[in-house]
């Protein structure tokens, strides 16, 4: 008994002596494990080594805010405050944050945008509050700022300070929820797909670097550069000697970091070259894994999508709100059907398709439509092509689905002077809407009626939602169909819009409207000081967004629109008073209405010139026009 106890003993010390040799990755694997309540074999999956990768990175950040960053922005008042020093510092800092964005984004978005979200007031309308803004790029102006501060600038010190501390608290914040996050395979290619959707609709158009566009393309690379380590891991599982995604990751790496400067780089060879071909070797590798994309799932980007240029890559049931508002065909035939016809308003004199009409992309051609009365509403009528895609509608944003928008339009009195229940009792009264109803909605209760108000705002929406249109020559080029091109001006000119004319850092890529990428869950508004007309230098007296929620940033804030279709749309602007897309292109070089002398205190359309040339407008003005898509416009 004794020599067996001693013989256990000595086993136990052998072993003990052997993990102490333990290499430091598998120490940190292990000590990782035991922190979290993980077994062995669940320390050494594929999730937890991703997860492992990812909670040293967010370490190494830390320490950057730590060591660099804090104790620089902390130099007494007395001393000069060492700007080159600084932003060498906050550089690192913003590199290393994207090491971590792909995971940190997917699964910590709230908190991720207090690091590196818009500087803007995050504005809570339902509850008319406001959230300051923080992280990366509120620090970005003190460090950049036009005009330079004095050099014992205190406010600025101060501030600048107060920001670093909320950046190390908010990353503090990340690291101690990424501690507890548990995922699977599947999240971590749907998060690595994110990132080059990402990458593409925001990084290379300089959404996070508005005031160093020098820095854009390098944190492009290194955005990318996150997606290496992942990939490596599952692409050594793969049964295929051959690895697309790798090879394609790499080359879309070697892409951006042989053209850095901002303005040359080629960004529609890169989305058409390198960024699609990525995304779609990703999601083939996933698929030889037998790892499936979370099928089913109602997203706005389905999740199956390889590239956000893909046919049919978006679902706009996602933004009804209400699974039992989701199309059917029988639904969108009842929906043209109602559009068409005068039924729902007071007089029968006017149908939805009075104002929307299809010969003109669903607009009216006229600057303010005519009320009923007499005179004209204060608003431009916008298009309803790709409306579906957007989590609001109205240039406020007033109505959070089409099923709202029907309700008010109908029911206005200027508009339509109508009301969906008196149009419910004229329908069920004809015996052919009867029949159409019955089959738009077969699964109606016993008792309940068959022609309701909820139902025909629902069937209204379902039409409104086939007028999706996203197969523009644009589209078909990016797709690489063949046959497809685009004239070099036009090319250009989306290199322009993506770029130094940083249009896509609000008519976001693909849909270039105000949906926000890439989870496209949220549309957004923006104060651009829009005029009486394109000559005055009077403010449009419109209050926009702040009329219904009284929030300060939402004075004269509207909704951005689509320019899908944006040459068959003018008149332009909510008020409608630029005819051309010339006009419009002007006001925007000319750096809005601030940059036109008007005081907007609140204008979140940068104010600086553009410097765009002609020939720079012209190209930008082709590119525009290959967004048409008029395809089975009725």
């Amino acid at each position: 008994m004794k020599q067996r106890l001693l013989l256990f003993l000595s086993l136990i010390s052998l072993l003990a002596g052997l993990l102490s040799y333990c290499t430091p990755a598998v120490h940190e694997q292990t000590t990782a494990a035991a922190a979290t309540g993980q077994t062995t074999q669940q320390a050494h999956s594929r999730p937890a080594r991703v997860k492992a990768t990812v909670a040293r990175d967010l370490t190494q950040l830390l320490a950057l805010i730590d060591q660099e960053l804090l104790p620089l922005s902390r130099r007494p008042a007395a001393q000069p405050l060492p700007v080159d020093s600084l932003r060498r510092a906050f550089r690192r800092c913003r590199l290393a944050y994207k090491r971590v964005e792909p995971f940190t984004e997917y699964f910590l978005p709230a908190t991720s945008r207090l690091v590196n979200g818009a500087p803007v007031a995050e504005v809570e309308v339902e509850e008319t509050k406001m959230f300051e803004p923080a992280g990366l790029q509120v620090i970005e102006p003190l460090l950049y700022p036009s005009p330079a501060p004095a050099a014992h600038d205190t406010a600025s010190r101060t501030e600048l300070r107060r920001q670093a501390v909320r950046l190390r608290r908010q990353v503090h914040s990340l690291q101690l929820s990424w501690a507890d996050q548990e995922f699977t395979d599947a999240h971590v290619f749907d998060a690595l797909r994110q990132q080059v959707f990402r990458v593409v609709a925001l990084g290379i158009t300089g959404f996070d670097t508005p005031l160093s566009p020098a820095a854009t393309l390098p944190e492009a690379e290194a955005a990318l550069a996150a997606l290496a380590a992942p990939l490596r891991l599952y692409a050594s599982d793969s049964p295929a000697t051959d690895q697309p995604a790798t090879a394609r990751l790499a080359a879309a790496r070697a892409a951006l970091r042989q053209q850095p400067d901002f303005a040359a780089f080629d960004r529609l060879a890169f989305i058409r070259n390198h960024a699609n071909p990525l995304g779609r070797s990703l999601l083939a590798l996933q698929k030889q894994l037998g790892i499936a994309p979370f099928p089913g799932e109602l997203r706005a980007l389905r999740p199956d999508a390889a590239t956000l240029f893909d046919t049919g890559a978006f679902n706009p049931d996602f933004y009804t709100g209400n699974q039992q508002w989701f199309s059917n065909p029988a639904k969108v035939a009842l929906g043209r059907a109602l559009f068409y016809d005068p039924v729902l308003s007071g007089s029968g004199g006017r149908s939805c398709a009075s104002c929307h009409q299809p010969g003109r992309a669903f607009t009216d051609g006229l600057a303010l439509s005519a009320k009923l009365s007499g005179g004209t509403l204060r608003r431009n009528t916008p298009t309803i092509l790709n409306a579906a895609l957007q989590a609001g509608q109205f240039y406020d944003l007033r109505a959070p689905n089409l099923e709202n928008q029907a309700v008010d339009v109908v029911g206005s009195r200027d508009e339509m002077h109508g009301s969906l229940e008196a149009a419910a009792g004229r329908l069920a009264r004809q015996p052919r809407y009867a029949a159409q109803f019955r089959q738009a909605f077969p699964a109606t209760e016993a008792g309940a009626p068959l022609v309701s108000p909820v139902r025909i705002q629902n069937a209204l929406a379902a039409y409104e939602r086939s007028l999706v249109r996203l197969n523009a020559p644009f589209d078909r080029y990016l797709r690489g169909e063949a046959g497809a091109a685009l004239s070099p001006a036009a090319e250009r000119g989306f290199n322009l819009y993506a770029g130094r004319a940083r249009c896509a850092t609000c008519h976001f890529l693909p849909l270039t409207n105000g949906t926000a990428p890439p989870t496209f869950q949220d549309s957004e508004s923006e104060v651009l000081g829009v005029p009486t007309r394109p000559d005055s230098r009077q403010l449009d007296p419109d209050l926009g967004r702040y009329a219904l929620t009284r929030l300060a940033p939402l004075r004269h804030a509207f909704k951005t629109p689509t320019l899908r279709n944006v040459a068959l749309t003018a008149p332009y602007m909510h008020n409608g008073q630029f005819r051309t897309l010339d006009e419009v292109i002007a006001f925007y070089n000319d750096g809005g209405g601030v940059g036109r002398g008007l005081k907007v205190d609140n204008q979140t359309l940068p104010a600086d010139k553009l410097h765009l040339s002609a020939r720079d407008a012209a190209d930008l003005k082709a590119f525009l026009l290959t967004l048409t898509d008029t395809t089975r416009l009725r």
